[in-house]
């Protein structure tokens, strides 16, 4: 559990909450205690869902469906409320993780766990069944482990035989590895048969520490779940039977509930792990592994020279089917949880876009990583004596293969991104802000010597000596453009630059409004508007120069500068510009704005729908990144999304990309690390979260950079590097 967060409600329905829980796309999920000192966990649907009549429509099915299930191996329901403004639902409060966490934190389940697991799970399924239902998504995140077994929760996409049937044409509900085939390709008549197939796939994954269909992103995994052979490597030969069973691709072929609850008690109640498959030991205890050299990550025979030879590989002709198959695929799969689990919204790509950038790039370059790179982890604070520090804003700035890093709660400091070495530290007090950037040689930082005076400060990058220092505007931040630093004089009258040296290079008026010093594409700009504050009037783009200020175009109130594109600079339009003042508020952004920069001719690119989220642009493409973990692409040419993903990962840092990988990697505030496909969405990995983050890792923003391809990110007052490749 972790504490609440500013925005969070102290109570929902009379119940006082005390954390939370869990998050995803679609709700959060909080720890809660009646006035009677019953714990329930709260789950809350996040606003915007609250205003979409279908999932409203689908709330309520889950709240009927999971009070019409009561059993020992389930959680049952105690309060709800479909119709409040943003709906809530109160279960009995399990403690436990989830089978998920429990794999990845001791590794695989013995025989004797594996036993227990499945009998309880087969009397969940009953009780579901019984009910009239099918669960639909039964996956190792939604199986809680706790002392009296496994109980089986979020009943969020389950159908009921005598219920509306809400799955839209062309969608299938599920989550992929665990989904069964005629989830895939026919989500209207699944039977209480689907979820048998699901149990053989969370079973495999119980006693192996992976899924039997898993593969890199959910189209592969579909396809394999449809035509595949399971991948059953690990699983102990007590089991296989079992399993094998389960997973036969005809509903009509599995085993009924009864018949798998007598083959489970068959099994030896010993704490033995069983004889593998295969001799892959290393699988079946401790952390999970990769999977061997000789098989691909979906589980099928990687193609040697001699395969190819006579044919019996994934030749051109079997790549070419399986574009063809997953081309009728990626048409229908969109895949969406209502739960707190895996949530994946998959745009469907035309054929060549699957096949592409779904398997492996075989022209990618390796990895290159600072010399005697190791993954490191390091704490930033550095307290200095008689300072009282507000640990807020810390942040790294990358110049070849080191990090300089400043911020509140710690001094400037250099660091070796090789080993998480301090190679210096420099300041007789915390910085108020993280550094500038590097440019020449130099690292700019802030320096603030009282309350109502700013510097920016020069310092050596290899021995952090204060090279030069110059007094700048308190309020308004320096920025570097190609030919130097630009900044806004204390009484802000003038724009002033600065070249490496220190010697003023040139100085601009400004007006007699609002302006703050902008680059974009290199270049030097005032972003202007009337009155005192910003955002209360049209944004005027200036373009600075010695002793000039040209107005170059007038863009809407709260126009957001991105940066440019082909030197043409970038902004957002907003869909209203009106200030609301509510807590978890996130603008609306529904068009591109061109600005030609010779003519000043503004070109509107709208977007397809508006969006919302923190904007980044990233080599002519615009992430959008939401509070709750959505991401979406966009292409800043034409405004055309390019895929959205919806993750269960909220607060998400602005997005780093790896051209070589073709990945876009982003942090939370508790140091989870998510890789993304930077071409479709697809998740490729995740870490967990760091251990210990610091004491107010909720209110630091976090933060995720590359140096060379090595991944360095901040949660709380730690950095921290990864390697590309992920977790192994």
């Amino acid at each position: 559990m972790t504490p609440l967060s500013t925005g969070d409600p102290e109570s929902i329905g009379g119940y006082t909450l005390l954390g939370r829980l869990g998050a995803g796309g679609m709700g959060v999920v909080y720890l809660g205690v009646s006035a009677s000192g019953r714990q329930v966990a709260v789950k809350l649907v996040h606003g915007p869902y609250a205003q979409e009549e279908e999932f409203r429509t689908r709330f309520r099915q889950e709240i009927a469906a999971a009070r019409r299930v009561s059993g020992a191996f389930t959680a049952p329901v105690v309060d709800a409320d479909p119709d409040a403004d943003r709906p809530w639902m109160a279960t009995l409060y399990v403690p436990g993780l989830s089978l998920a966490e429990v794999v990845a934190k001791d590794g695989p389940l013995s025989l004797r766990e594996l036993r227990a697991l499945g009998l309880g799970l087969t009397e969940a399924l009953r009780d579901i069944h019984r009910a009239g239902l099918v669960h639909r998504d039964l996956k190792p995140g939604n199986v809680l482990m706790t002392g009296d077994g496994p109980r089986v929760i979020d009943f969020g996409i389950s159908r009921a035989s005598d219920n509306q049937r809400l799955t839209t044409t062309g969608r299938m509900i599920g989550t992929p590895p665990f989904m069964s085939p005629e989830q895939v390709a026919s989500p209207r008549d699944v039977t209480p048969a689907s979820d048998v197939f699901s149990l053989g796939s969370l079973l495999v994954f119980a006693a192996v520490g992976t899924g039997p269909f898993d593969a890199d992103s959910p189209y592969i995994t579909g396809y394999q779940v449809v035509y595949g052979p399971p991948d059953l490597d690990g699983v102990p030969e007590a089991l296989l039977g079992i399993v094998e069973r389960c997973l036969d691709k005809d509903p009509a072929a599995r085993p009924e509930l009864t018949d798998i609850h007598r083959m489970l008690q068959a099994l030896p109640e010993s704490d033995a792990i069983g004889s593998p498959k295969t001799g892959q030991s290393a699988k079946l205890r401790g952390r999970p592994t990769p999977r061997s050299a000789a098989t691909t990550s979906s589980g099928a025979a990687a193609t040697t020279s001699s395969d190819a030879a006579t044919g019996t590989g994934t030749g051109t002709g079997k790549r070419r089917r399986v574009r063809m198959l997953l081309t009728g695929l990626g048409a229908a799969l969109a895949v969406t949880g209502l739960g707190i689990g895996v949530s994946v919204f998959v745009s469907a790509p035309d054929p060549t876009t699957v096949s592409e950038t779904t398997a492996p790039d075989a022209t990618a370059r390796a990895a290159s990583l600072p010399d005697g790179w190791r993954p490191w982890q390091k704490k930033l604070r550095y307290d200095v004596k008689g300072i009282p520090l507000d640990y807020n804003s810390p942040g790294c700035v990358a110049e070849g293969s080191s990090l300089f890093c400043g911020g509140n709660g710690f001094t400037a400091a250099r660091i070796d991104a090789a080993s998480g070495r301090t190679l210096w530290r420099t300041g007789t007090r915390p910085q108020g802000v993280q550094p500038i950037g590097v440019r020449d040689g130099l690292v700019y930082m802030y320096e603030d010597p009282d309350d109502t005076a700013r510097r920016v400060v020069a310092l050596d990058a290899t021995t952090g000596h204060r090279r030069w220092q110059r007094d700048i505007n308190k309020s308004e931040d320096a920025v570097l453009y190609d030919g130097g630093l630009l900044t806004l004089s204390p009484d802000y009258s003038t724009f002033v630059a600065y070249g490496p040296s220190g010697k003023e290079l040139w100085r601009a008026p400004s007006l007699d409004e609002y302006c703050t010093p902008s680059a974009l594409g290199g270049v030097p700009y005032a972003l202007c508007s009337k009155g005192t504050e910003p955002g209360q009037a049209p944004v005027e783009l200036m373009k600075l120069g010695p002793g000039s200020l040209t107005e170059t175009a007038t863009l809407p109130k709260k126009a957001e500068a991105l940066g440019a594109v082909g030197g043409q600079p970038l902004f957002l339009a907003p869909q209203t510009a009106k200030d609301v003042y509510e807590a978890g508020y996130e603008r609306p952004y529904n068009a591109l704005l061109r600005v030609a920069s010779e003519t000043g001719q503004v070109k509107r690119i709208p977007l397809a729908r508006p969006l919302t989220g923190a904007a980044t642009l990233v080599d002519g493409i615009v992430y959008f990144v939401r509070s709750n973990g959505s991401v979406t692409a966009v292409s800043a040419d034409s405004g055309k999304q390019l895929w959205q993903k919806m993750t269960d990962v909220e607060n998400l840092s602005a997005p780093a990309v790896s051209a070589t990988y073709k990945r876009v990697y982003f942090s939370n505030r508790f140091g989870r690390l998510l890789a993304l496909d930077s071409r479709t969405g697809a998740e490729v990995w995740r870490t967990s979260a760091l251990d210990d983050p610091g004491d107010k890792a909720e209110n630091y923003p976090p933060q995720v950079l590359l140096v060379k391809d090595a991944i360095v990110a901040m949660a709380g007052d730690t950095a921290f590097s990864w390697s590309p490749d992920g977790p192994t």
